[in-house]
């Protein structure tokens, strides 16, 4: 929990890597995942940097993986079910041997892939098309076209009478163009040819496109060059498939048989391509996960090789890196194993750092959820509080005050222990849906919200807006002069009024009386009891933020903003809003039922407080109200002042004061003394110039109107931002009688209306519309309410509470890891 309340220790390391065991070093971080390594070469352009040859390597590698992973998925039978996943568990990165063979054993799969690729395309192509001739052949066989009697004795005179003969040309066409194609050829050859369209028996591929389609035949009888050209120019433009057709019969019987045995022998060929071409991808289905990996490790630790620096003596490696403090045994076990091949070994040193550290929470499936939440705000500075361990309680607790009902609460725990019982489930931690990313990745805080939903729904007494009578009620209806027998018989709903006699009896053990959904004052109770207790809780959650601020005075050394900003934050906001606080609780305990229609407001007590007045219409709370309040509102206007201006003072009184030191240090200065200096100072890096460190290490003006104008806005900000948030946490009330209103219309149009009918009938209509009700509750009150209620939580948190000591100008810690690397590649 230590951790978890502040972010873990981390360091900046300087690593010193042998050359000849620096790969197998950074291997080694790569797969424990420890540190975050920076860039030392910021001014050297990517592709001037020592290792960018391996790193263009492996990418040229994963080109090659791609288009084996493309031919996969195109050409495997039967196809893969999903992408490929990464092996488990992962090997380790390659050595340079073994990438040399990765690579030539990937480059031969892929040549001969393309290969067998380009051979099976083109006997495909050469099969479609003796299909194609066969099929023509075949078809025009029984063509009325071609054997009709007519057209014998007319090409018979045709030869007699002229000099050339018939010319006939053959071919498919897409179905889709027959019509366009036979007007152009009637138009352009003015009737000079004959044309016969027959449709195929049996579906082709299309060329282009690959889908199957039921082409046509066609059979172009013509005389004349002329009109040869034409028609072989319209068949072009028309991109049909033609070919010479023979005129005599004997010669079509002869290249039929010639295209059969063709046919046969290009069938026997493509059964044996496709059978060597389904061997070279399950070879490539089983080698690829583990080339994809390795490659993908390798160039990893090339990249980081390239931010590195390189010695003196070009022996070493330099780098520097973000390390927990608590991992720095494993970092060097690390880097004894890396280096257990080499002569010398690997080491580290730490370094100081003037720039702040990165911020490392440690997390797990839990609080995974609740961390994201603050994340989302602002990561938090180093060693700041983090409002995650807050929220884990106060995020589900505000949520649930909205969305209060012990049925809708229950539904939401369901799926969500669904959720988390089920977790483990790869089909729900892989889905690449994000709305279900999203929602699955929050199972726990969704777990808590419907439980914390429970629970206030059961202080409500709310369940899909009916009453709960768990305990007897307290109030008793009897007949009196207020109620009497007629009023009972003709009115629905009664006034509750407890200062009737015998009506009201003692308090309902837990939560709200049911009795009080039959009052007509029901809305008026509930309005005033949501209301102070909305005003109460975001009082006591904005104090309570503001009581974290302390911790980070405390642990930065920043004492002064404990006297100058904490302690009079503490005083306006208690000496206010603490002591309006005050006055809801001690009006409730101060005075009976039967001092109701005496007791006095608290809202107009509270506006005379800052009026300095007193109401005579207006019975005081106690004895030496106004005293107190006056004295109260004294302190929170003294409180202002020193918050405006205490902390600019002291920190322009310090800053004098230091100038002073210097001044008389500079004045006692003996010029004999010895006069040496370190090239890099204490808190500098291995690349620091030394222009950068003597800036750094000279003293900071104060700028005494950029820190007033701060303190001023901060002032403003928090004085108004007390009222205002105050005035915000009233949303607690507002959308928790929506909810409760919402569902009680819910109940009485929709669900009430299945109740008055009676029998089978009505068992079908109870059956049809509690399906409708269900659907309407599920969609409106659990999703659209439930998100509703969720960012009004958020907003409470992110302004209200962390408002009051998070600044969240951190960034976090980004470690080297493999197993990162290969999730991510993996959910791409």
């Amino acid at each position: 929990m230590g951790s978890m309340f502040r972010s873990e220790e981390v360091c900046l390391v300087q690593l010193f890597l042998q050359s000849g065991s620096a790969y197998n070093c950074v291997s080694e971080l790569g797969e424990l995942g420890l540190v975050e390594f920076r860039d030392l070469n910021p001014n050297v352009n990517a592709f001037q940097r020592k290792f960018v040859g391996e790193v263009r390597r492996c990418e040229e590698l994963e080109k090659t993986f791609t288009f084996l992973e493309q031919e996969i998925n195109r050409s495997l039978s039967p196809p893969l079910h999903g992408p490929l996943l990464p092996p488990c568990p992962t090997p380790l990165a390659p050595q340079p041997r073994e990438l040399i063979t990765i690579e030539e054993e990937s480059e031969r799969l892929a040549r001969e892939l393309k290969e067998v690729s380009a051979e099976n395309k083109a006997m495909l192509i050469s099969h479609r098309r003796v299909s194609v001739v066969s099929l023509v052949c075949n078809q025009s066989r029984f063509s009325f076209f071609f054997n009709s009697p007519v057209l014998l004795r007319f090409h018979a005179w045709f030869i007699s009478h002229c000099v050339s003969s018939f010319s006939f040309v053959a071919g498919v066409v897409h179905p889709w163009k027959v019509p366009s194609f036979e007007r152009l050829l009637w138009r352009a050859c003015r009737g000079y040819i004959i044309v016969d369209f027959r449709e195929m028996e049996d579906p082709l591929q299309h060329p282009d496109t690959g889908e199957m389609v039921q082409w046509t035949v066609f059979l172009i009888s013509y005389w004349g060059d002329q009109i040869g050209q034409k028609v072989k120019k319209i068949c072009d433009c028309f991109r049909t498939q033609t070919f010479a057709y023979p005129e005599s019969t004997a010669e079509r019987e002869e290249i039929l048989q010639g295209l059969e045995g063709r046919i046969e022998d290009i069938k026997s060929v493509l059964s044996q391509t496709e059978a060597f071409l389904q061997q070279l991808l399950m070879r490539a289905v089983a080698v690829l996960p583990q080339w994809k990996v390795r490659v993908q490790k390798c160039k990893a630790v090339q990249m980081v090789l390239n931010l590195c620096s390189p010695s003196v003596t070009d022996k070493c490696l330099i780098a520097e890196a973000w390390c927990p403090v608590a991992k720095l045994p494993e970092l060097q076990n690390a880097l004894r194993e890396g280096g257990s091949g080499s002569g010398v070994d690997s080491f580290y040193n730490r370094l100081p750092s003037s720039t702040p550290p990165p911020t490392l929470f440690p997390l797990n499936s839990f609080t995974a959820g609740f961390q994201n939440i603050v994340d989302a705000y602002g990561v938090a500075s180093y060693r700041e509080v983090n409002p995650a361990v807050y929220t884990i309680i106060t995020f589900p607790f505000l949520f649930a005050v909205m969305f209060g009902d012990v049925g809708h609460g229950l539904l939401m725990t369901v799926a969500a222990l669904w959720m988390v019982l089920e977790e483990k489930d790869p089909k729900l931690r892989n889905n690449n849906n994000e709305i279900w990313r999203m929602m699955f990745g929050g199972r726990y805080l969704i777990l808590l919200m419907g439980l914390f939903s429970i629970y206030t729904g059961a202080v409500y007494n709310e369940c899909f807006s009916r009453g709960l009578s768990t305990f007897s009620s307290a109030w008793h209806v009897v007949t009196s002069s207020l109620f009497s027998a007629s009023v009972l018989a003709g009115s629905e709903y009664l006034s509750m009024d407890p200062n009737v006699t015998g009506v009201f009896t003692s308090p309902y053990p837990f939560g709200i009386d049911p009795i009080w959904g039959l009052a007509n004052n029901k809305l008026t109770f509930l309005n005033s009891y949501k209301m102070k207790m909305s005003v109460i809780i975001g009082i006591i959650h904005m104090t309570f933020g503001v009581c974290l601020s302390f911790f980070n005075y405390w642990h930065f050394g920043q004492v002064s903003s404990v006297f100058f900003v904490l302690i009079p934050e503490l005083f306006f906001m208690v000496c206010l809003f603490g002591y309006l606080v005050f006055m809801v609780v001690f009006k409730w305990l101060a005075y009976t039922p039967d001092q109701s229609q005496t007791a006095p407001s608290i809202l107009i007590h509270f506006i005379d407080m800052f009026l300095f007045t007193e109401n005579s219409d207006n019975p005081p709370l106690y004895k030496g109200q106004m005293v107190v309040q006056k004295v109260l509102v004294v302190l929170a206007l003294c409180s202002v002042p020193v918050l405006l201006l205490g902390k600019p003072l002291y920190k322009y009184i310090t800053f004098k004061k230091r100038r002073h030191q210097m001044v008389s240090l500079c004045l006692n200065f003996n010029p004999f003394e010895d006069d040496r200096r370190p090239l890099v100072s204490d808190d500098g890096s291995v690349n620091t110039h030394q222009g950068d460190v003597e800036g750094g290490a000279a003293e900071e003006e104060f700028d005494a109107a950029d820190v007033f104008m701060h303190q001023a806005i901060h002032t403003i900000e928090y004085c108004l931002g007390c009222i205002s948030n105050t005035a915000s946490y009233l949303r607690l009330w507002a959308l928790s009688l929506a909810h409760a209103q919402l569902s009680e219309v819910l109940w009485v149009m929709v669900m009430r209306l299945a109740l008055k009918w009676h029998g089978y009938v009505g068992s079908v209509v109870l059956f049809v519309i509690f399906a409708f009700f269900a659907v309407l509750t599920v969609s409106i009150l659990l999703v659209m309410e439930g998100l509703s209620a969720f960012l009004h939580a958020l907003r409470l948190h992110w302004v209200e509470f962390q408002n009051k000591f998070y600044s969240g100008t951190g960034y976090k810690l980004s470690p080297f890891s493999f197993s990162s690397l290969i999730n991510a590649s993996a959910a791409i």
